[in-house]
């Protein structure tokens, strides 16, 4: 092995060793590896950056935009609220979130699956008091399982039956010829992730002690023609809001105080919550609640779209001081809306349209974004904090819901490409107001797509420099001529390589030698095949392995050694179970 396969041995060791013991972002260590790379001439510049451009990227890109017009229609709230409903403990949490990811994974390709959940998963985890980093690495690894049940649930599945037919001559493989293994492999996952994972996952709640100590009184309506009209407040989802308590129901002019779980809702009913910020936020996105009228503010009931969340502080000097929020014209002075007000950290009692506004008054606004430009340039509020909260547009949920399956599905028909299909379903998503053009922009995590890019690199050094294929061939000839401990190095070759290069560049890499090997023994290939889909899948041990484990990492608040704890049994117990299904399946051929 010449200089330049040493180096890069050396560069993705020293990769994993260095994301490992530091904190370092991953995207800065793979630029790092990228860079050195490029300036030592083992990649031309091309090579070191094919992976800016590869289809893989570009379509996870446009995916992070069609899940973003999913989270701004609301469809990710029609998904919690419908489907994943409200469990008390991790484990049925797990079990819940698995339902949809695991058939989803099945039959789409699990980036998009995984790139539409995460923002579910984050709102969803608020609501239940569970942390998103319990629950995002399952994720990851369900829609990775999940992919393994057909073969069309994984891009790698397809590059290795496309290898398959093109090597052999044979047909490729059907759409289940791979269910029969990769059905009770998912179970056996399923079982173990629900029963061990929640010992081994990290609690890193995004939420820090004292990090919002200000309780705001909140005001909202039920939407006359929203589907709260008629809801108790326990079905609803009014009764159970983390951080927020119903104090009472503003009802013509009567009030129902302490309003009971039973307490029927009817239109236009002023409901007043006692909560701290994020958790308005939350209650905000619930489909039927809108802005109170009772404070004035009908103008803005009928367009919500492009609205967002604004903290203000009233300073001395702001006209409103002395009125109340309803005296004072609020809407019409500064063309926003007051949602919530908090004094000295504490709720103040009472409607809110008859608050008197003081000076230091914390308020929580619904505005344009215009609003926060304007002021600027004025001393009606000493401080100005864009929350960048949108409120959703839930009369367009369905209709995002539909463009998302109406180009997974032409994909997995093969009518489009998942590219062209992400590209296309991007633009509807824009073309229908599902999405603005500035929440397309923000949705895009630059974080991961440029780690995803520049991982690319270390693959292509490994590949170009001949390491991976020793590696290969190395761990085979330790096989002695045995069938069966054949199967056991093909496998962890496989699953090796994956953990340091993309999952398809190690099956690549292994389908012509493992149809080499078994053709000069007499061998069966398909469960050879059928051990490198699941190898090159079933990456669970580092980030590095799988686009979906490298899409979670950040959300999640991950470690690189949380991987390792979580993702190494859960390699084992795949691979023990894959050979043995295996092993039980063909043997006389093994």
């Amino acid at each position: 092995m010449e200089w330049q396969g040493w180096l890069s041995l050396g560069l993705t060791m020293g990769v994993l060793g260095v994301l490992l013991a530091t904190r370092l972002a991953p995207h800065v260590v793979l630029l790092g590896a990228l860079g050195i790379l490029s300036m030592t001439g083992v990649l031309t510049a091309g090579e070191a950056l094919a992976g800016f451009g590869n289809p893989g990227l570009i379509t996870v890109a446009a995916m992070f935009a069609v899940a973003g017009g999913l989270h701004a229609s609301g469809g990710i709230d029609l998904l919690v609220n419908k489907f994943l409903g409200r469990p008390k403990t991790l484990r049925s949490a797990m079990i819940r979130m698995f339902l949809p990811v695991l058939p989803l994974s099945a039959f789409l390709n699990n980036t998009p699956v995984v790139a539409t959940m995460i923002p579910a998963i984050n709102a969803w985890s608020r609501k239940i008091g569970i942390a998103p980093s319990r629950l995002l690495i399952p994720l990851s690894y369900g829609a990775i399982v999940g992919g393994t049940l057909t073969m069309i649930g994984t891009s790698t599945n397809l590059v290795v039956s496309g290898q398959y037919e093109a090597l052999t001559g044979n047909d490729g493989f059907g759409i289940f010829s791979i269910t029969l293994v990769g059905l009770p492999v998912v179970l056996v996952s399923v079982v173990f992730m629900v029963l061990v994972l929640p010992r081994l996952l990290p609690d890193r709640s995004t939420r820090r002690p004292f990090a919002n100590m200000r309780e705001f009184t909140v005001e909202v309506a039920v939407d006359p023609h929203g589907p709260l009209v008629g809801l108790t407040v326990e079905k609803a989802g009014l009764r159970a809001l983390e951080r927020l308590y119903l104090v009472e129901i503003l009802r013509g002019d009567t009030v129902v105080t302490a309003a009971p779980s039973e307490e029927i809702l009817v239109a236009g009913d002023r409901l007043v919550f006692a909560g701290e910020t994020e958790a308005v936020t939350d209650l905000l996105r619930i489909h039927g609640i809108t802005a109170s009228v009772g404070s004035g503010n009908d103008a803005l009931m009928q367009d919500r779209a492009e609205r967002r969340l604004v903290e203000v502080v009233v300073s001395q000097s702001c006209a409103a001081v002395g009125e109340t929020i309803r005296s004072s014209r609020f809407h019409d002075r500064y063309g926003a809306i007051v949602l919530a007000l908090a004094r000295n950290g504490e709720r103040i009692a009472g409607n809110l349209g008859n608050i008197i506004i003081m000076p230091g008054d914390t308020m929580l606004l619904e505005a344009r974004p215009a609003f926060v430009t304007r002021q600027q340039y004025n001393k009606d509020f000493l401080v100005v904090n864009d929350l960048d909260k949108e409120t959703p547009r839930h009369e367009k949920a369905v209709l995002a819901w539909a463009i998302l399956l109406l180009a997974v599905g032409g994909a997995g028909l093969g009518l489009i490409s998942m590219l062209n299909a992400a590209l296309l379903a991007a633009g509807l998503m824009l073309a229908t107001g599902c999405l603005t053009i500035s929440q397309a922009e923000k949705s895009l995590d630059l974080p991961v797509l440029i780690t995803i890019a520049a991982s690319f690199a270390l693959g292509a050094a490994l590949q170009k420099t001949g390491v991976a294929a020793q590696l290969a061939e190395g761990l085979v000839a330790l096989s002695g001529g045995r069938p069966w401990l054949l199967l056991i190095l093909m496998y962890v070759a496989v699953s090796l390589l994956t953990e340091m290069i993309t999952n398809n560049a190690a099956a690549v890499i292994m389908v012509p030698l493992a149809l080499a090997i078994t053709q000069q023994a007499g061998l069966d290939p398909e469960p050879f095949m059928f051990a490198i889909m699941i190898a090159a899948s079933a990456s669970f041990a580092t980030p590095l392995g799988y686009q979906t484990n490298l899409m979670v990492y950040g959300p999640g608040a991950y470690r690189f050694s949380d991987f390792l704890r979580a993702g190494i049994p859960m390699n084992i117990i795949v691979g023990i179970s894959t050979i043995s299904i295996l092993l039980l399946g063909w043997p006389l051929t093994l």
